[in-house]
């Protein structure tokens, strides 16, 4: 599978400065609305809008599980494989990198960007 590797923080210092545990942060990169959030388990990256109403996810909450919360109907989402606890409705993930030049998020290419 192939990424586009998008640079979203110069450090991690910058990073943990910008995102504050269990809040969110919304990103709009190549055509995606991407929730950014950071946890006691690490940062995390998934679909903005929740796949069930299409509710903001950053206007939800993190539970001490690490599932994100939606607002709308409280559907509950895992935010390391985005796998919906009930099942049934999944939310995309995006990888994050950590490197001594930044902090990277992964984008997927589509099939004609190879």
């Amino acid at each position: 599978m192939s990424y586009h590797w998008i640079k979203i923080f110069e450090t991690e210092e910058e990073m943990n400065g910008s995102t504050l545990f269990n809040s969110f942060l919304t990103l709009h990169l190549k055509g995606e609305s991407i929730c950014l959030t950071r946890t006691r388990q690490g940062v995390f990256a998934v679909q903005e809008k929740c796949p069930h109403n299409g509710a903001s996810l950053a206007k939800g909450f993190c539970t001490p599980e690490n599932l994100i919360v939606c607002p709308l109907h409280r559907y509950q989402f895992n935010l390391s494989d985005g796998k919906g606890k009930t099942g049934g409705y999944a939310l995309k993930t995006y990888p994050i990198e950590i490197k001594p030049n930044g902090v990277y998020i992964g984008i997927k290419a589509k099939w004609w960007e190879f």
